[in-house]
């Protein structure tokens, strides 16, 4: 057998390993640096907080959120708490402004009907005093007695009552004492004659009523009444 036929006969192992050897001489080398190459663990490593970024990312505007509510509340009820109080406010000075004008008209009204009550006292002493017994003399009376109602009329319609004060206890809020005298028909402190008639407006005191107060029976009475005791 030639060598040629030797050559060909050889053993399939080891031509095959002639032939893979020889495939790989003939490709280039590459060198693998293990520095070159990304990190996968690295990799695998980022992907975690960057799925977590969105959730505290919300997590952070809903409190950012909840806290401007509550200082928006807060504010809220700060300014509710004030427009309260400028409401009050204004009733108050509304209600006291509106009892300064009533006591100011009251006042006005009461300095021009003091000025007007002695006209209204001399108109009647006189109507007291007429004792017309003439035709002429009656009707002149009754003019006068006409003239006298529209101004009682008059008071009236403005609210001024006149006060009825005897047999009525002393008020110093309400009468004035000119005279004290004893007596037998009234106790202590009791009014017995009206000298000056008293008006009042509305509850207020427009002129106090001049008046006679009783001291209560004389010495003379109790030391009767005494003896009888």
């Amino acid at each position: 057998m030639s060598t040629e036929a030797q050559h060909f006969e050889e053993d399939p192992t080891t031509a095959s390993q002639s032939t893979a050897s020889q495939s790989t001489a003939s490709q280039p080398t590459v060198e693998v640096v293990a520095d070159e190459l990304p990190a996968e663990s690295g990799s695998a490593t980022d992907a975690t907080p960057s799925a977590t970024e969105p959730a505290e990312a919300g997590a952070a505007d809903a409190l950012s959120i909840a806290q401007e509510l509550e200082s928006l509340r807060a504010e809220h009820e700060s300014l509710k708490g004030q427009y309260m109080r400028m409401a009050a406010d204004f009733d108050n000075f509304r209600k006291r402004a509106q009892r300064d004008q009533e006591d100011q008209r009251l006042q006005v009204t009461c300095s021009t009907l003091t000025e007007i009550l002695p006209v209204v006292d001399n108109f009647d002493r006189a109507r007291q005093q007429l004792n017309p017994q003439g035709e002429e003399a009656q009707a002149l009376h009754r003019s006068y007695q006409n003239l006298y109602k529209q101004l009682v009329d008059v008071f009236k319609q403005l609210g001024v009552a006149p006060m009825r004060v005897e047999g009525e206890a002393f008020d110093p809020n309400l009468h004035e004492a000119v005279m004290r005298e004893p007596s037998d028909e009234h106790p202590e402190d009791v009014v017995t004659a009206e000298l000056q008639r008293g008006y009042q407006l509305e509850g207020r005191v427009l002129r106090h009523a001049l008046v006679k107060v009783s001291m209560g029976p004389g010495p003379a009475a109790q030391a009767a009444e005494g003896e009888q005791a």
